[in-house]
């Protein structure tokens, strides 16, 4: 019997663990390394789109991953200084495009957890934590990757043991510093902003004190704001607020008591600090690396881009990636040429570029517009993109990435 051909798959978030199940489906050994010592269950992106639902339908656990959800038909925008609904938008109007018409809010660790198990499954494969990607070196037969196992912070810290793994091709998912990028020296253009992004998580119910939905854009002349709803481990649900730090103030200040009560009761006086369950601030880039593929190893998800949370279009992309990917290494794996290999850069690059990057800046620009007249322009094409059918499908078509998938089939 032939060997199976063996991909190791750097980080084991979303785009890393998504691309192994896929590789693993496709019949390659895979070895998934990632640096934490377990599942990553901090509050991160959350809302799954209607074309990302259809490559996860593709895995085979898509009930599974609804279930552990919530299934949003609708997301609202709104203008935050008159406390008024400005637009809703309907994904029913998707119900001829995608057996998905609606997005899912489940959160990204729930995910991996699905996914870790069903790996481990499958003959010849594994998923490791505590396993750091220490080196990368390649030739024209594979790619040598050094491990340093038992990696941990703090109390956890442990004696590393290093390793030396070959395989045919490396899948670099390793998050937006990632160490597989640097090794190989591919630039990450773009920009960070000056200001970061407080996150907050309250059991406070937005939904029954302000009549929104359970994904809404808040617009706002002082200062913007995302709340989305999510279940939470418990199928309980809580909400997230996501809202601008200040450039000068510190992430002690802005995590501050008086500084998250300030800032809730800024959207609903009705919240209280005992409802926060979580609270954190990070830093927010618009990056985009200038390679995809080095020779064997391809980057994947934050690995290649980052952008702003605004939409919550970073963890779609990556799932998108991933799904692409593991078709370029299926060619790979048949002998393809280096012109066909390289599409996956041609393709993910520029659907990153054309609508990730673009889209999430105009996101961002749309809620925090501070001109009034400006301002006024963006709320009223919202509203009249609302009223015109036609209008509102081609925006939708484009918000759950469905335009994206069509525009990568084009390009070769």
């Amino acid at each position: 019997m032939a060997r199976a051909a063996h991909v190791i798959v750097a980080g084991g978030g979303p785009t890393g663990a998504v691309a192994a199940l896929a590789c693993a489906q496709r019949g390659f050994r895979v070895t998934v390394l990632e640096a934490d010592t377990g599942i990553d269950d901090n509050p991160r992106a959350a809302t799954t789109h209607p074309s990302t639902l259809e490559y996860l339908a593709q895995l085979g656990f898509i009930d599974e991953f609804i279930a552990a959800g919530l299934v949003c038909r609708y997301f609202q925008f709104w203008d935050r200084d008159t406390r008024s609904r400005v637009a809703q938008f309907d994904h029913e109007l998707l119900r001829d495009e995608t057996p998905y018409p609606y997005a899912v809010q489940t959160e990204q660790h729930k995910l991996v957890q699905m996914i870790v198990p069903r790996l481990a499954a499958i003959d010849g494969c594994s998923f490791s934590f505590g396993a750091e990607v220490a080196g990368v070196e390649q030739d024209a037969d594979g790619v040598t990757v050094t491990v340093r196992r038992n990696v941990g912070t703090g109390e956890a810290a442990q004696a590393a043991a290093t390793e030396v793994l070959r395989a045919d091709w490396l899948i670099a998912a390793d998050g937006g510093r990632s160490t597989v990028r640097k090794l190989l020296d591919v630039p990450f253009e773009g920009f960070t902003f000056p200001e970061r992004f407080t996150v907050l998580t309250t059991l406070h119910d937005f939904e029954r004190s302000l009549g929104c939905c359970w994904r809404n854009y808040l617009a706002g002349s002082q200062e913007w704001a995302m709340i989305f709803k999510v279940a939470g481990d418990d199928m309980q649900g809580r909400w997230r607020a996501v809202m601008p730090t200040r450039e000068t103030e510190s992430d002690e200040q802005a995590l501050a008591d008086a500084s998250v009560l300030s800032r809730l009761r800024g959207l609903d006086p009705a919240c209280e600090l005992d409802q926060v369950v979580h609270r954190k601030t990070y830093n927010v880039h618009q990056r985009v690396a200038a390679h995809f593929r080095v020779g064997r190893v391809y980057l994947a998800g934050d690995a290649s881009h980052l952008n702003n949370p605004i939409g919550g279009l970073g963890l779609n992309c990556g799932i998108h990636d991933a799904m692409e990917l593991v078709e370029t290494l299926e060619a790979a794996r048949d002998g393809a040429s280096e012109e066909r290999l390289d599409r996956y850069t041609r393709r993910r690059r520029t659907l990153n570029m054309e609508f990730i990057q673009e889209q999430t800046i105009n996101n961002k620009k749309r809620l925090e517009e501070k001109d009034p007249a400006a301002r006024q322009r963006r709320l009223d094409e919202l509203r009249q993109t609302e009223a015109d059918p036609a209008r509102q499908k081609a925006f939708l078509l484009r918000t759950s990435l469905i335009a994206s998938v069509r525009r990568a089939a084009t390009i070769e």
